[in-house]
């Protein structure tokens, strides 16, 4: 016994989860102001639970006083590296510190960890007043950290009442912790933006002993700015001093800890769509990228899944000639409007004077809508009557400029709803921009480039400038913005054909989730690229799940080593110049680790790989999925925006390559992966999806096998027929008769199976998939074909 306690519950609850309930992974996160160092003991040299402790050390001199609760304890064998503690030198830490910690150190190492399970030691002695602690965290911080947890493990979290011995800040803490667990909002953050040079200091040093184990912690260095280099003090702000214990102040007097929790809005998720906006179409090009059927099939998930009726529907509506003149000339929306009623021809040649646009006599219309429907979410969300919301809306708009339009866009309704804003508030309401979409908004960053009032962070493809749009401006919390929009680009999905990345469903509603601890979750999703119908449609609506309140679903355990959750090295050196461009005006990037070599080893990504289940692993030996994480690989050769495609041929002509009969969402020559680049083992010449959200269609081989003879039931052809896999009904090719295709609209059956090469399509997405849920139709199909058992390869 030590320290008050007894029994050890959260590692008892911890033992538990692994040995009765079996979960392969538990993280522990111990939030207590004293270092759980019993916890630490008991975990040391078990690599399935990940140990994470914040606390107070002040080099030794407090409690429990152990060499142990520095940085430099790891954990031991097969456990080192998953025993990661954080310890704070000084009193008076912050919301920022806490958060920092969370941002830089934690949420990476667990996101690469994947846990099944989170469990919080949840004490609140570093809560304002306590007389143990003696740090400044206000009760919003604990709602924050809950919030941030929530992303994991698909939400599962307990929380477990530890230290905390100011009754009043214990109360409140535990209140608003409590609150986002509920899926309360998280309420304003207190005290300093910034961290704190000591928090900066002890977070770098534990980022610099761990990056060994975990590749998300390793990082590209440029030369570390001190504070004393000219200007970093004016451009950081006043940051406030440490205050010494005796003026800490009492919890009683702040009037922060008394003030309401944000108001809960009516409905907490508002919708608006208008169909008007799918008769912007090409005229001249009918499966061009930016299409219709964009915004109908996102719609149409949402109702599928059960989403849209969970959401307010809000009003639809055009946008004003004044309201686009916020970020417009009077003369580009004049030439725009003036394009209404004109024939094709001058169309075309409309369209032709701007870069990659397309227009029709319904273009003009189909903008301000987009725009409109934005600005509605705005006035939804500034006015208190829901709590979010998304505009699923096109033409997309962040390319556009205040003056032309460029790259499928027309009017920028991301720039447009952020100056509305701020007109509607009737001041300079500070707004963060995200543009996530693959292409960098070049559109938006120019708007506001000399507008502090708004921040704008965009994630995007660069390749050194020729990628679009291409040209230098495309480089690269402490703000705390009160309404954040996001310019919600899916073209980065996995599967789309002009991003040539691989961003999962899960990994786009984690990013929602997490930016809703800002601006008390005054957050607003509006549609801009994507071009993979299908993935476009689910990463969209994974987000809605999780501006509903629902916690990000985990990935599927089978995915976890071929797509890796270990960063890729050309990010980690993005990561790492952007970080040093902006260290000089943003306090909380200026950590001070050593640069490593971003080529990931054998040795520090073994670790978190021992702790994945020896099923899975198991399972993934007789996959053919690419191993992502390897650099060597490269990415797709950069696709223009304005592309279109070249006519398909057939399918038989095809099969025998691998390339996607269906045309729609296959990428032009040069696109794809080249074949030197491939690994002399891959069997495709197009990698296949390794998950689609249509594997649940997929129905057990029936008692009587299969016929790989067997002629198409409509019409007796036995030349080019595929199996429905969930009827298992026997159909030919779209290029013999087509009855598979009837049967799937007729149906609603997407997966299939060619007997021809053995490959399976999904209907519904548009592409080849290579799942485990597959193989046993495809094992016995294999056996029936050519009378041996099917490589481990296929």
């Amino acid at each position: 016994m030590d320290g008050y306690c007894l029994f050890n519950h959260v590692a008892i609850a911890a033992r538990h989860a692994r040995e009765r309930r079996g979960l392969q992974r538990v993280l522990i996160v111990d939030w207590d102001v004293h270092h759980g160092q019993g916890t630490q003991f008991i975990f040391e040299d078990d690599p399935s639970v990940l140990y994470f402790s914040v606390h107070r050390y002040d080099n030794g001199a407090f409690w429990p006083h152990l060499p142990d609760s520095d940085s430099s304890a790891v954990g031991r064998g097969q456990g080192c590296g998953f025993t990661i503690n954080l310890p704070w030198n000084q009193p008076g830490m912050t919301d920022a510190d806490y958060i920092s910690a969370f941002l830089q150190l934690l949420l990476p190492v667990a996101f690469e960890f994947q846990p099944q399970l989170v469990l919080v030691a949840a004490g609140f002695d570093a809560a304002i007043g306590d007389p143990k602690g003696q740090m400044l965290v206000s009760p919003a911080c604990f709602a924050h950290l809950t919030h941030m947890l929530l992303a994991l493990a698909g939400g599962k979290v307990v929380l477990a009442l530890e230290g905390g011995y100011n009754l009043h800040s214990l109360t409140e803490g535990v209140s608003a912790a409590l609150g986002s667990l509920l899926g309360d909002p998280c309420p304003p953050l207190a005290g300093p933006a910034a961290p704190c040079p000591s928090a900066l200091q002890s977070i770098s040093k534990a980022l610099g002993i761990h990056a060994q184990f975990w590749p998300s912690l390793q990082r590209v260095e440029v030369s570390v700015l001190s504070t004393e280099d000219e200007g970093v003090e004016e451009a950081l702000g006043e940051t406030g001093g440490v205050p010494s214990p005796v003026e800490l102040p009492c919890p009683e007097a702040l009037p922060f800890l008394e003030a309401p929790p944000p108001r809960r809005p009516p409905a907490c998720t508002g919708l608006v769509y208008d169909e008007r906006m799918t008769q912007h179409y090409n005229m001249w090009d009918s499966q061009h990228p930016e299409r219709p059927q964009r915004v109908t099939r996102a719609l149409s998930r949402l109702q599928e899944l059960g989403l849209e009726p969970r959401c307010l529907r809000l009003p639809p509506r055009l946008a004003t000639e004044p309201e686009l003149l916020l970020c417009h000339s009077p003369e580009y929306v004049a030439g725009l409007r003036a394009t209404v009623g004109l024939r094709p021809r001058e169309l075309h040649r409309a369209g032709s004077r701007y870069n990659s646009v397309y227009m029709c006599g319904e273009s003009f219309e189909a903008a301000c809508l987009a725009a409109g429907c934005v600005l509605s979410a705005v006035d939804a969300v500034l006015a208190g009557q829901v709590q979010n919301a998304v505009a699923v809306v096109r033409p997309p708009g962040h390319h556009a400029e205040p003056d032309a339009a460029c790259g499928f866009c027309l009017f920028n309704s991301v720039a447009l709803a952020a100056r509305y804003a701020q007109q509607v508030a009737g001041r300079p309401l500070r707004v963060l921009i995200l543009d996530w979409d693959i292409h960098h908004g070049n559109g938006i960053q120019h708007i506001f480039e000399e507008d502090p009032s708004v921040l704008y962070i965009s994630l995007h493809r660069y390749d050194a400038g020729a990628f679009f749009p291409g040209g230098p401006a495309g480089g690269a919390g402490q703000f705390r913005p009160e309404l954040v929009l996001v310019a919600a680009g899916f073209d980065a999905a996995q599967g789309d054909p002009l991003g040539g990345c691989l961003v999962t469903p899960q990994g786009y509603g984690t990013m929602a989730w997490l930016l809703a601890t800002l601006a008390c979750g005054r957050l607003i999703l509006a549609l801009e690229g994507g071009y993979n119908l299908a993935a476009t449609a689910e990463s969209l609506a994974t987000c809605v799940r999780a501006l509903l309140g629902d916690p990000p679903l985990a990935p599927p355990p089978v995915l976890a080593l071929p797509l890796s959750p270990h960063p890729q090295p050309s990010a980690l050196r993005a990561l790492g110049l952007a970080s040093a461009v902006h260290r000089t005006y943003w306090a909380c990037l200026r950590l001070h680790v050593p640069s490593m070599d971003c080529d990931a080893s054998e040795d520090r990504s073994q670790a978190p790989q021992e702790a994945l289940p020896s099923d899975d692993l198991s399972s993934l030996g007789s996959l053919s999925l690419e191993d992502r994480s390897q650099e060597g690989l490269g990415s797709p050769d950069s696709v223009p925006v304005g592309w279109t495609r070249r006519k398909m041929k057939t399918e038989p002509e095809l099969e025998g390559v691998g390339i996607n009969p269906e045309g729609e969402e296959a990428p032009p020559e040069g696109a794809g992966l080249a074949a030197p680049d491939l690994p002399e083992d891959a069997l495709y010449a197009v990698t296949p999806l390794s998950w689609c959200p249509h594997l649940s269609s997929v129905a057990p081989v029936p008692p009587a096998g299969l016929d790989i003879l067997a002629p198409c039931q409509k019409c007796g052809c036995q030349g080019e027929n595929w199996v429905c896999l969930t009827c298992y009904q026997v159909l030919c090719s779209r290029y013999v008769a087509g009855h598979m295709v009837a049967h799937g609209d007729a149906s609603g059956h997407p997966m299939v199976l060619s007997f021809a090469d053995l490959s399976a399509w999904c209907y519904d997405c548009e592409a080849y998939i290579h799942h485990p849920t597959l193989l046993p139709a495809k094992i016995l199909a294999h056996r029936l074909k050519f009378g041996n058992e099917l490589p481990a390869l296929l």
